[in-house]
């Protein structure tokens, strides 16, 4: 099968629309088709910003058999460089539906890394999902970044939490919790527990914005040398990730009129795991040490206000990750998997010991703007 990759253009449209007609008739997700447009929606090139996203199609015969997207952006290294990197996204081949086309799915990460030499990916549902299996194969660096949640009403969880009620036995158990407020008193318990060892937080505040403004260059520039690899969150690049017309939590933290963080909260599009719970999720967060744990606090607090039942993060940095602790949340098993192709890898070495300060959330996934 002679197999071209190509730049997504306008004219490649209606073979995309049949491609994703293809992929759903087979019993695709309807959810994880090809972009329709060649145009991003969200984040397009411009010629003043080198934060953008551009797609790619795998054609044969002008057959669309599958594409992929690359986001770009600058990111900050340990070294003190400034580095364009791109993130790999929506790799989708017609090889998850018909296995004559099984080659495709390696041809579009090969292409991906010949164009953008310093890559990764970010997310992947698991590493029993094919593309970490292959990205492990080819030596890339990974690991699984840490996922934190808060749980807000315990009877909802206990009732609705799918991923959990699994079996006869647990959905017994987690009815009978929920009906006896033995849920309730536990989380009271554990919440009152971690009030107690809370540093007191009285001289904070928390300041709702519609967006972004200059005071961000300086706290980006403050705060930097904190991580050994991390998106550049200045004010050109906040503005372009969330701009005053979404519908995003966004909060400036200060101390005494200067500011030591924000942070990004939202609520997640409903998902079958969660039931029928309001699950919201602390997308982004940048601040001084000192301002961590208020930063983490200020988003929680809006999460709760707004009506959610339950409160999730990931994180890689470890005073992030402390910040969740001492804010109430709990540690449990993540999917969401961090993979750096070998020259990015090259960059980030020794890996496992400069993983505690690489900091990556979920806005540094492809989960902007459509999970919220």
């Amino acid at each position: 099968m002679a197999l071209s990759i190509e730049p997504y253009r306008e004219q490649h449209e209606a073979a995309v629309r049949e491609f994703n007609r293809r992929l759903i008739a087979a019993g695709a997700d309807p959810n994880l088709v090809f972009y329709g447009h060649a145009t991003p929606q969200w984040l397009p090139r411009t010629s003043d910003s080198g934060l953008y996203n551009e797609y790619f199609v795998a054609l044969s015969d002008g057959v669309v058999r599958g594409g992929y997207a690359l986001k770009h952006q600058n990111f900050y290294f340990g070294d003190g460089a400034v580095r364009s990197v791109a993130y790999y996204h929506h790799p989708l081949s017609e090889g998850i539906v018909d296995k004559t086309h099984a080659v495709v799915g390696s041809l579009l990460l090969r292409d991906a890394m010949a164009r953008a030499p310093l890559l990764y990916c970010l997310g992947m549902g698991g590493y029993d999902r094919p593309l970490p299996k292959m990205l492990g194969k080819l030596g890339w660096s990974h690991w699984a970044i840490p996922f934190y949640f808060r749980v807000v009403n315990a009877s909802r969880f206990l009732r609705e939490m799918q991923a959990l009620r699994t079996s006869r036995v647990r959905r017994l158990l987690m009815n009978l919790g929920a009906i006896t407020g033995a849920g309730w008193l536990g989380l009271k318990s554990h919440n009152a527990w971690k009030a107690v060892r809370k540093p007191r937080l009285a001289s904070y505040e928390s300041h709702s914005i519609e967006s972004f403004a200059e005071w961000t260059a300086q706290l980006w520039n403050d705060a930097r040398n904190q991580s050994t690899f991390t998106a550049v969150r200045d004010f050109r690049a906040l503005k372009l990730l969330y701009p005053p017309e979404d519908h995003l939590i966004k909060l400036q933290i200060t101390k005494n009129g200067h500011t030591v963080g924000w942070a990004v909260a939202g609520e997640r599009r409903r998902d079958p795991k969660f039931g029928d719970m309001r699950v919201g999720s602390i997308v982004d967060c940048w601040a001084s040490p000192e301002g961590a744990v208020p930063a983490i606090q200020a988003a929680t607090q809006a999460l709760i206000d707004s009506g959610c039942d339950l409160i999730v993060s990931n994180q890689s940095h470890r005073l992030w990750q402390q910040a969740l602790q001492i804010c109430g949340f709990l540690r449990a098993e993540s999917n969401f998997i961090f993979a750096a192709g070998k020259q990015l890898a090259n960059h980030l070495q020794p890996f496992a010991a400069n993983q505690e300060r690489i900091h990556l959330t979920r806005a540094d996934g492809d989960g902007l703007p459509r999970n919220f």
